[in-house]
């Protein structure tokens, strides 16, 4: 149930875009995010504002093309998302914040209980029936895309 407490942490006001981080969110991702490669030019963008541009794609669900003018280029902000997910950065913030989310909740870090229901463990096992059952009939295939196909037109015209 919302309570007033919980509609001031939810408030949104004050920031460009709904999805943007306040100070308090990046407090908490901030300290996550690597250093830039030693060797190279220093960073040039803010980190910040990268993580704001890919969460307003992702709240939104716009195209990288349609992307504010006044956030990094969308190449920037794919670019990092790429970077983000090979070099784990994002599993260690999603990991970060459940844990966060449970201790705030009050129950501990990790969890102590699993369930594992009867039919995921069938489709599961070595041999078992798949979960997907298949077609069991061939799909058409158009006689364009068959090769066969002869004009019905005449010759003549």
């Amino acid at each position: 149930m919302w309570k007033p407490e919980h509609r001031r942490a939810a408030e949104r006001r004050g920031l460009r875009y709904p999805s943007d981080l306040t100070d308090a969110e990046w407090a908490l991702i901030g300290p996550l995010i690597p250093p830039a490669k030693r060797g190279g030019r220093k960073r040039s963008i803010d980190v910040r504002e990268v993580l704001n541009g890919i969460f307003y794609v992702l709240s939104t669900g716009c195209q990288w093309n349609a992307v504010p003018s006044d956030l990094p280029p969308k190449s920037t902000l794919y670019d990092y998302l790429d970077l983000w997910d090979w070099d784990g950065t994002l599993e260690r913030i999603h990991h970060t914040l459940y844990l966060a989310v449970r201790e705030q909740a009050g129950r501990d870090a990790s969890p102590t209980v699993a369930i594992i229901d009867a039919q995921s463990a069938k489709g599961a096992q070595k041999g078992g029936r798949r979960s997907i059952r298949r077609a069991t009939t061939q799909a058409r295939r158009s006689r364009v895309a068959s090769g066969i196909f002869l004009s019905t037109r005449s010759a003549s015209c």
